[in-house]
């Protein structure tokens, strides 16, 4: 009990909470002076009741509008016409949804906004969609006639929308052109979860036209790829659907494993309470048909219990009005299942669902039958047999004109292939006099062209030569001048670094000493940069080896390392190439990556040395810091490693950090 209590209590903290999120606002409305005044508090508590409470949004909505009207503010009625469109709709009255944009469309003219303008009919529409097929299939063309270019996205949509109010008035060639418009638009748009939209109507609409073999084929593949997708949102839909056809063919075993694979995806589903009714209903029809009512009144049970607690719109009305009608006539409780009949009839004639007509039809002339009616029975009977035939009739002539369709398309390529052949007949007659003039020019073009790119090759690569040869006395050049001024700063300036040291520490001036020991320390790091005599003393491995404990004693940077013994494998030239290319590529790392850490293998691999550094800085974008006159480091770089034979790569993203892999053979 104290547990009840105390999620009662919650709950109403909750609403209260809900409630003063926009209490401030209706206060600021109440008490503003001016129309602005009050259309600005008036969009504040729109903002946030905006699928919290569906009354205070509509209620505001429609004094907005009131207000907005006055102000001659009619794009801030259109747009909040538009948004109260989804609340009336989802509570059951799309009929004040049209009633409202009708109020906009008027002014449509002083609205310069394609997307408002199309957006208009497109919502009415939605609401049409719900009392008015017919109605709906006008709105959907006229948003696209309003929308321009720049809203592809919302035409796509129309077309979409439209396809499937074609399908339930019959519209068979319309709403296929509708759906494969709408296809190709999403995928444009790269929007493949709208486009399945657009698969999903295609193959319900060959499903209610016949096409039964057609739908399941193209529905098996459906599903493969919306799973493949990994958008499980539509897969209580497909299997319903299919559960369905196998329903027409008489396949009711494959309908019960369809609607039970169905019920596995019902809690992702896009519109969960659509298709609650929708698969619940028809499991309660398929068990009430094998007499198997305890089950078939625990499914009508699940709809009875989701219809007290939201409200539902004519299409989930419509699927529990034909669950109760069988269940009840099941149960022999004929003037009841009558009443549900006539209501299920009712919904189809709305929504202008013909094959729902047909079974609602016949639904009622089998309970008047059975109550022993025979004048209305027969009533029904006509009535059924000639809608039942006005259907077939219907799906006969789509049949015939879907095949026509095909039949015309075979019929105009195969009049292409026989132009095309006759023109291919009236240029043979001049090929061979073509063919002589064509090898001929072509002949002296490749001679005076091969001629010329053998001069031109030539000339490349003795420029290419010379830019090699003096890259590398470069190179050379400026490692012997790095070596006079390593051996001055160490041999000069070092020696009388250690003079004045020895002399500090006789007379006892410990401060200034450990000055010109630090003075000292810095003097031998410059020396070892300039020229790194323990790649003479220790051999290339050791050296990289203490560079690296080098900068990882000296900076911020955490460094691995992974460095397999690669002395004795090249000369003296090429291994100070190989320190002085790690050695830029850390200086890189340390000035210009803002890296926190770095990584650094060398490893044999048979007749190569592979070399790879990577880091976890900002990077940067290669192809530009390679045209980049000022950037000489990259440049320096390329010319060592081509001096050495090597194959350099630089893989560097923005965000995701630079790997260096250089490989040199041996």
């Amino acid at each position: 009990m104290k547990s009840l209590s105390l999620t009662i209590l919650l709950l109403c903290c909750t609403t209260l909470l809900a409630q003063n999120a926009w209490d401030p606002y209706m206060q600021a409305y109440a008490s503003a002076q001016t129309d602005q005044e009050k259309l600005t508090a008036l969009d504040s508590i729109l903002a946030l009741s905006y699928r919290r409470d569906n009354k205070v949004f509509i209620d505001h909505s429609i004094i907005f509008i009131d207000l907005a009207e006055k102000q001659q503010d009619y794009i801030g009625m259109a747009k909040k016409a538009m948004n109260i469109s989804y609340p009336l709709n989802v509570t059951n009255r799309p009929d004040e949804a049209v009633r409202i944009i009708n109020r906009v469309l008027p002014y449509k003219d002083q609205i310069d906004d394609t997307f408002l303008v199309g957006g208009l009919y497109l919502k009415r529409g939605g609401a049409h969609f719900r009392i008015d097929q017919k109605k709906a299939v006008e709105d959907y063309t006229m948003a696209i006639e309003h929308y321009s270019g720049k809203d592809s996205l919302y035409v796509a949509d129309a077309y979409l929308f439209r396809g499937q109010a074609n399908t339930n008035l019959g519209n068979f060639i319309d709403a296929s052109a509708d759906y494969d418009t709408a296809s190709r638009y999403f995928e444009n748009l790269g929007d493949y979860q709208y486009m399945l939209f657009a698969k999903q109507g295609n193959i319900t609409m060959f499903s209610m036209h016949g096409f039964l073999e057609t739908a399941q084929l193209e529905r098996a593949e459906l599903i493969g790829q919306i799973k493949e997708l990994g958008l499980y949102e539509h897969l209580s839909s497909e299997y319903y659907n299919q559960a369905v056809d196998d329903r027409k063919i008489g396949d009711f075993v494959s309908a019960q494993n369809q609607l039970l694979e169905a019920v596995k995806y019902l809690d992702s589903s896009r519109n969960k309470i659509s298709n609650f009714f929708a698969v619940h209903g028809l499991l309660a029809t398929q068990y009430a048909e094998r007499n198997q009512m305890e089950k078939a009144d625990y499914h009508l049970g699940l709809l009875e219990e989701l219809r007290e607690k939201n409200s539902t719109d004519l299409i989930t009305e419509s699927h529990y009005h034909a669950t109760k009608t069988t269940i009840l006539k099941r149960k022999g409780l004929l003037n009841e299942a009558l009443e549900f009949a006539k209501m299920r009839l009712a919904d189809a004639e709305t929504l202008g669902n013909q094959e729902q007509i047909v079974n609602a039809l016949r639904d009622m002339y089998e309970i008047t039958a059975a109550m022993g009616n025979s004048k209305l029975g027969l009533e029904y009977h006509k009535r059924y047999t000639a809608k039942k035939d006005s259907l077939f009739d219907s799906q006969k002539t789509n049949l015939l004109l879907y095949y026509q369709g095909l039949y015309e398309s075979e019929k105009k390529e195969r009049e292409i292939q026989a132009q095309t052949a006759n023109i291919g007949l009236l240029e043979k007659d001049n090929l061979a006099f073509k063919r002589w003039l064509l090898f001929t020019g072509i002949a002296g073009v490749l001679v005076t062209g091969i001629v010329y790119l053998v001069f031109m090759q030539r000339g490349l690569k003795e420029k290419q030569a010379l830019q090699q040869k003096f890259a590398q006395k470069l190179l050379l050049s400026q490692e012997q001048e790095r070596k006079r001024i390593s051996k001055d700063l160490h041999d000069g300036l070092g020696q009388h670094l250690l003079l004045i040291k020895n002399s500090l520490t006789m007379s006892g001036d410990e401060e200034n000493k450990e000055k010109v020991r630090e003075a000292i320390d810095e003097v031998r790091a410059i020396s070892q940069a300039l020229h790194p005599f323990q790649l003479q003393e220790l051999g290339l491995t050791r050296a990289i080896e203490n560079m690296v404990v080098q900068i990882d004693r000296n900076s911020a940077l955490f460094i691995t390392a992974d460095i397999e013994n690669v002395d004795s494998l090249f000369s003296k030239e090429e291994a100070l190439n190989i320190y002085r290319i790690i050695q830029e590529s850390f200086n890189n790392v340390l000035k210009h990556s803002g890296a926190e850490a770095t990584k650094i293998q060398i490893k044999k691999l048979g007749s190569e040395v592979k070399i790879s550094i990577q880091d976890n800085g900002k990077g940067f974008n290669v192809p530009e810091k390679l045209k980049d006159v000022r950037c000489i480091g990259l440049k320096t770089l390329k010319e060592r490693v081509r001096s050495l034979n090597g194959v350099l790569k630089i893989n560097s993203r923005a965000d995701q950090g630079t790997e260096l892999n250089l490989t040199i053979p041996v």
